[in-house]
């Protein structure tokens, strides 16, 4: 597979307006400039990896390369597949989110190539006058703007729409224009809003963006693994805990995180996925995924270490020394969902749901499927690579 058909391929769900039309520009020898934005609503997490990764490749084949931090957008709340309306943030907190930002994505980027740098885009929208607003504003419908899924859902529902998340796809689009980017890369959650912005750049620039869509991991049920799930990796978790989430991972997506999160070749993907489809164990292949990515976070000396740690206390079930006790008074049936929200284990309820159902939650080191379930004393309850003994007072 040569480069350019890779990187139009590898990781990528559709190429508006068309994956022929991008391979084109590209093979003529033309470098585009591109951009991926980030809002900073909290840590990065794998989900954040998975787009970083095509925009390297891109970076390594001498495109200019644009990581917008998204620190006025954050203050509005991107809606996309929200059935309610965002909490805002702070100008502080969005600025606390983004404090570590270029640090992690260094880890996945080439910072030191000259082809690379950061906006924020509060320093064009906080510019903009009323007369500006209205200009962009009159570039679009009210009828586009609510053919957004989660707005018809919410109108279904009969829940309320505000005027600012309106705003939202338009305020990003202007980011377009402003950059006069060639080409914007982020989730397939982000399709709306990068079209909305491919949109704009023509109606405004008479210029063609091209917009790439990238598939994000999601469980058996189509949800994605991330922050808002309560099942997200990190990127600046430990080297330990980072392998042992990878571990966590469903055994379906494997292959796709291969080919989405690592440098492994498409045609070594091909054989795993063969013989995974054969019949032979999983955690072998699943080991190496965690240590291809800790690597990659890390180095190899941590990700080797990571390994060890994970084949110690989790394959070999060595209980770590001074594992916190959770006091439970109490019937020995329990319901797993309400004590572990009510613990303070998980978040909330749906989060210890989303675990159970992603085979997260072990007694013992036996997986748990259904939610009532036989607890004694002493039992070791794990939530990924967490721990807890139950110190179970009986009624």
């Amino acid at each position: 597979m040569d480069k350019i058909n890779e990187l139009l391929t590898r990781g990528v769900e559709k190429i508006y307006p068309s994956k022929a039309e991008l391979e084109k520009v590209l093979r003529s020898g033309k470098k585009l400039k591109l951009y991926y934005g980030i809002d900073p609503t909290g840590e990065l997490h794998i989900g954040h990896m998975v787009v970083l990764k095509k925009v390297r490749q891109f970076q390594d084949l001498g495109h200019e390369i644009i990581i917008l931090i998204g620190d006025f957008t954050a203050t509005i709340g991107d809606p996309t597949d929200k059935k309610t309306t965002r909490q805002p943030l702070t100008r502080e907190q969005v600025l606390l989110n983004a404090k570590d930002y270029k640090i992690h994505i260094g880890k996945i980027l080439d910072l030191k190539k000259a082809n690379v740098r950061f906006l924020h885009n509060e320093e064009w929208t906080n510019k903009l006058k009323p007369v500006d607003l209205l200009k962009i504003a009159s570039q679009f419908t009210v009828a586009k703007l609510l053919e957004r899924d989660m707005f018809q859902n919410r109108i279904r529902e009969g829940k309320e729409i505000y005027l600012h998340e309106f705003l939202y796809p338009i305020f990003q689009a202007y980011d377009s224009v402003t950059m006069d980017v060639d080409l914007e890369i982020g989730g397939n959650d982000q399709t709306f809003n990068m079209l909305t912005g491919r949109d704009l750049i023509y109606r405004m620039k008479k210029k063609n963006k091209f917009v790439m869509a990238i598939p994000l991991l999601t469980d058996a049920q189509g949800i994605k693994i991330g922050k808002t799930e309560g099942n997200a990796i990190i990127l600046a978790d430990k080297p330990e805990d980072l392998f042992a989430k990878i571990m966590a991972l469903p055994d379906y997506v494997m292959v796709r995180a291969f080919e989405y999160l690592t440098d492994v070749s498409m045609d070594e993907i091909k054989r795993i996925n063969e013989s995974l489809s054969s019949g032979e164990n999983p955690i072998i292949y699943k080991k190496r995924l965690a240590f291809e990515i800790v690597k990659q976070l890390n180095n190899e000396k941590n990700a080797l270490v990571a390994k060890e740690n994970f084949e110690k206390t989790v394959q070999n079930k060595e209980v770590p020394e001074n594992i916190p006790n959770i006091e439970f008074e109490g019937q020995k049936l329990i319901n797993i969902i309400d004590f572990l929200s009510k613990k303070g284990l998980t978040e909330s309820k749906s989060i210890a749901k989303q675990l159970l159902r992603q085979n997260g939650i072990s007694i013992n080191d036996i997986t748990i499927h259904e939610p009532e379930i036989n607890i004694k004393n002493n039992d070791i309850i794990r939530i990924g690579r967490r721990r807890w003994k139950i110190k179970l007072k009986v009624k």
